[in-house]
C-alpha cells in the first residue's frame, strides 16, 4: 500500500473514523459544560477582585506566586499525562476511549471554559480558594495535552526488539516501565516539557486576571501585573515585566532545561556514541559536587531502592508486546453504564432545551465565524510548518546552532504574546485588513512553537548511526531529506500539528476579539464570538460557540490527523 493509500483509507483502532467513543465522550463534555454553566448561575451578582500594583517592587512577590501556580499545575500535567499515555498505549480498549476523549479535551477552547470552571467553583467553594484552583486547572489545560499526546506517540514507536527484549527477560511493568518506556520517551517529554512550560507563560495573564461582567476574577501574580499593564496601556510596566518574565525564562533555560536536555543525551536510541551531545555547565557542576552527590545518595538512590522494592515484582508469565483484551463486563460496569446513560440523557435534555433558546441569526453568526476562523487556522499552522521545520533540524542536529537558537527561541516561546500583542495591534490597524493580519499573527504567535519544540525534539533523537551511513552514503540536500530526515520527523511533526492546531483554535479566543487602553479590535470568527458571548454573560451562546468549536476540532483530528497519526506509527517506526 502507498503512502497517499495509507493516509487516506486508513480506519482508525476501533475501525471507524467517528466511533461510539467519540461521539459518547463528546455528550459527555457537553453536559458537563451545561452544568458549569448552570452552577455559574448561582454565583454571587457582582464579584470585585483585588487591585494589582504596578510599582517594581511588588514584582519579585509576585513573580514567586506565578512560579508556585505554574509548577503545582506542570507536576500535575507530568503525572496525568504519563498515566493517560501509557494506559491509553498499553490498553487498544481504553485507547478507544481514551484517546477520543483526550481529542475532545484537548479541543475544548481553554479561554471558552475557564469562565465555567471558574463560576463553578465559586459557587461552591470560597472565592479566593475558587480562583486559585481555577488557575492552576487553567494552566494545567495549557500544559497537558502536547505532554499526552507525546508519551503515546513514543510508547506507541517504541522499536520492537526493546520491547522484544523487555519480554525476554521477564521485565516487570515497572522495570520495563523505568528502563525502556520512560527512558525512550524522555527527550520527546522534556521538550514538550519547555513547550508547556512556554504555554502556560502564553495563559499567565488570562488564569490570573478575569472578568466576566460584573465578576472581576483576579491573583496577584506576574501574569495580572503584565494584564494590568496592558489593560491601563502602561508602557513601561509592561516592559519591565516582560524583563522579568524573560529574566525567569532564561534561569529556568540555565538551571533546570539544559541539564536535562544533556542528560537526556544518555537514552538516545543510536549505536554509537554522539560527536557532539549537549553539555551543560550547571549538570557538569551538580556531578562534581560533593553535597549534590550525597544528597543523589542519601535521597534518590533510596528512593529509587524503595520504588524498586514496592512496585518491582516479576512478572507470572512472559508479557506480550501488546496489552490482552479485557473480558466481559461485569455486573456493576452494566449498572454505572447504566447510570451514566441516564446521567447523560437528563443533561443532554437540559442542554438541548439552552440551545433552542438561541436565535436562528446567532446560529447564523456562529456558522460564518466557525468558517473564517477555520481559515486562520490553516494559514496560521501553514505558515508555523513551513519555518519550524527548517530551524527545528538545524536545532536538533547542531549542538553549536543549537548553542545560540535553542535559549532565544525558548524566550521567544515564553514571552506571552498576549503582552506584546495589543502594541502590535495598533500598529497593524492602520493598514488594509490589518485585523485580520494581527488574528492571524497572533494564533501564529501561541501555535507555532508546539511545532518547533516537537521537530526539535524529532532531529535530537535521530540516531547518530543512521546520520553516519547517511554520510557514507553521501546523501546530501533533498536525497538526504528525503531518506533520513523526514521520516523520521514525521511521528513528532504529526503529535505537533495535533497540538498545533489546537492552540491555534485557543488562540483565537484572544486574537479575534482585543482590547487595548479602551479600544476594541474585533474580526468575524468563532473566537469572537465566544469572547463576546463571554464578556455579556451570554452562557447559551457560549456554549453553542464552545461546542461548535470541539466538533470542529474532533472531526479534523479524527479525519486528518489521526489517519496521519497511525501512517507514523506504522510505517516510520525507528526499527522499519
Amino acid at each position: 500500500m502507498t503512502l497517499r493509500e495509507r493516509i487516506f483509507h486508513s480506519p482508525s483502532r476501533d475501525g471507524a473514523l467517528i466511533g461510539v467513543g467519540d461521539v459518547v465522550v463528546l455528550l459527555i463534555v457537553a453536559v458537563m459544560l451545561y452544568l458549569g454553566a448552570q452552577l455559574a448561575l448561582g454565583t454571587p451578582a457582582a464579584i470585585q477582585g483585588p487591585n494589582i500594583n504596578l510599582d517594581p517592587a511588588a514584582l519579585p512577590f509576585y513573580a514567586l506566586l506565578s512560579i508556585g501556580r505554574m509548577l503545582i499545575a506542570y507536576f500535575l500535567s507530568l503525572i496525568f499525562s504519563i498515566f493517560y499515555g501509557y494506559t491509553a498505549a498499553r490498553s487498544k480498549s481504553a485507547e478507544r476511549w481514551l484517546m477520543p476523549l483526550l481529542d475532545i479535551l484537548q479541543s475544548v477552547p481553554i479561554l471558552s471554559f475557564l469562565p465555567v470552571v471558574l463560576l463553578s467553583l465559586t459557587a461552591i467553594l470560597p472565592q479566593r480558594t475558587a480562583v486559585e484552583l481555577a488557575a492552576v486547572v487553567l494552566i494545567f489545560t495549557s500544559q497537558a495535552w502536547n505532554l499526552t499526546f507525546s508519551f503515546y506517540q513514543s510508547m506507541r514507536t517504541i522499536p520492537t526488539e526493546y520491547r522484544e527484549a523487555a519480554a525476554v527477560f521477564r521485565f516487570s511493568p515497572w522495570l520495563r516501565f523505568k528502563q525502556v518506556e520512560l527512558p525512550f520517551a524522555s527527550m520527546g517529554l522534556i521538550w514538550n516539557s519547555v513547550m508547556s512550560w512556554a504555554g502556560g507563560w502564553f495563559f499567565l495573564m488570562a488564569a490570573e486576571i478575569f472578568t466576566l461582567g460584573s465578576h472581576d476574577f483576579r491573583l496577584p501574580g506576574l501574569g495580572a501585573y503584565l494584564q494590568t499593564a496592558a489593560a491601563q496601556g502602561n508602557v513601561q510596566a509592561l516592559v519591565i515585566g516582560i524583563g522579568t518574565l524573560t529574566f525567569i525564562i532564561v534561569l529556568l533555560d540555565q538551571l533546570i532545561w539544559q541539564p536535562l536536555l544533556a542528560w537526556a543525551e544518555h537514552f538516545k536510541v543510536s549505536q554509537v556514541e554522539d560527536d557532539n551531545p549537549t553539555t551543560s555547565w550547571f549538570l557538569d557542576s551538580l556531578r562534581r559536587s560533593g553535597f549534590a552527590r550525597a544528597v543523589s545518595r542519601r535521597v534518590f538512590m533510596r528512593l529509587n531502592r524503595w520504588l524498586d522494592k514496592k512496585l518491582n515484582r516479576p512478572p507470572k508469565s512472559i508479557p506480550s508486546l501488546e496489552a490482552p483484551e479485557t473480558g466481559k463486563r461485569s455486573l456493576l460496569g452494566w449498572l454505572i453504564l447504566l447510570a451514566l446513560a441516564l446521567g447523560i440523557g437528563y443533561g443532554l435534555v437540559q442542554a438541548a432545551g439552552m440551545l433552542l433558546t438561541i436565535p436562528l441569526a446567532a446560529w447564523g453568526n456562529i456558522a460564518t465565524g466557525a468558517l473564517a476562523t477555520l481559515l486562520r487556522v490553516v494559514i496560521a499552522v501553514g505558515i508555523a510548518l513551513a519555518w519550524t521545520i527548517p530551524v527545528g533540524v538545524l536545532i536538533g542536529t547542531n549542538p553549536r546552532a543549537a548553542s545560540i537558537l535553542q535559549p532565544l527561541v525558548q524566550i521567544a516561546a515564553s514571552i506571552p504574546a498576549t503582552a506584546l500583542f495589543p502594541v502590535l495591534l495598533l500598529g497593524l490597524l492602520t493598514i488594509p485588513a490589518g485585523a485580520d493580519i494581527a488574528a492571524v499573527l497572533l494564533m501564529l504567535l501561541g501555535t507555532q512553537w508546539y511545532l518547533l519544540f516537537n521537530i526539535i525534539a524529532g532531529a535530537s533523537a535521530i540516531p547518530q548511526d543512521l546520520q553516519f551511513t547517511s554520510n557514507l552514503l553521501r546523501l546530501s540536500g533533498w536525497k538526504r531529506w528525503k531518506t533520513l530526515i523526514l521520516p523520521a520527523l514525521f511521528p513528532y511533526i504529526i503529535t505537533g500539528l495535533i497540538t498545533a492546531s489546537g492552540g491555534a483554535w485557543n488562540a483565537s479566543i484572544v486574537a479575534e476579539f482585543t482590547e487595548f487602553g479602551g479600544q476594541i479590535s474585533r474580526v468575524t470568527g468563532l473566537g469572537a464570538e465566544i469572547t463576546a458571548a463571554t464578556a455579556a454573560g451570554n452562557y447559551a451562546v457560549l456554549l453553542a460557540s464552545t461546542l461548535t468549536m470541539i466538533v470542529l476540532v474532533v472531526m479534523i483530528n479524527r479525519l486528518v490527523w489521526r489517519r496521519l497519526y497511525h501512517v507514523a506509527e506504522y510505517r516510520f517506526r525507528m526499527d522499519q
